[in-house]
């Protein structure tokens, strides 16, 4: 009986901390309260590792064209709150971007196994669009150099994606959020407060 009181319990632990991660990883951050914009949205974006990246399409006469990307704002524990990406330009993506860098990225807090049971289109389950430009950075720069360690550290199959794929890095210079994290509409948030906001100094939500 006491073994299995054991067994039990360990479940028990074990469950409570699976709620805690995404892909086999902790999150590094508990989650903020629900009215500090500022905090939640660098979260959000912090503890995410893909979203919808959104372009105009050349090949689609001017037409939204959404795609699945990968991105990494910064390294563990020094978050930046800008999207960087690694994106090939044998993808419709990267090649919108080089001719027209209007973009937007969104990301959802339901991969982060946060909302409980609330459906993924729910106020309760939080989403953000980040909205500006997809732009290139220049190779062989400092911010490139950043850009790409934070994101072969978030996402380590990127090193051996084949080299002759065109690979490049961009980033998203962000000039609008919309952001819903609850009923009653979006939060109000400017890119400078979002930018601003110092991460590991929000209040616990409860």
């Amino acid at each position: 009986m006491e073994n299995k009181g054991f067994f039990y319990s360990f479940l028990v632990l074990f469950f409570l901390g699976f709620q805690g991660c995404v892909d086999g990883r902790l999150l590094a951050d508990s989650k903020p309260d629900r009215d500090a914009a500022a905090a939640y949205a660098r979260w959000l974006v912090s503890q995410n590792s893909w979203g919808i990246l959104n372009t105009i399409s050349i090949e689609l006469e001017g037409s939204p064209f959404g795609n699945v990307v990968s991105f990494s704002d910064g390294l563990p524990g020094k978050s930046t709150g800008v999207p960087y990406f690694y994106l090939t330009t044998l993808d419709p993506t990267a090649r919108n971007a080089l001719k027209d860098q209007r973009s937007s990225l969104t990301i959802s807090e339901y991969p982060l196994r946060t909302c409980g049971n609330a459906d993924p289109e729910s106020p309760v389950c939080a989403k953000i669009t980040l909205t500006g430009k997809l732009v290139l950075l220049e190779a062989n720069s400092k911010e490139a150099e950043f850009a790409q360690t934070a994101l072969f550290t978030k996402h380590p199959e990127m090193k051996v994606w084949p080299k002759g794929h065109d690979f490049r890095i961009f980033k998203l210079l962000i000039e609008d959020i919309f952001m819903i994290n609850w009923f009653g509409g979006p939060k109000p948030l400017t890119v400078d407060q979002y930018l601003k906001y110092q991460m590991n100094r929000f209040a616990i939500d409860k």
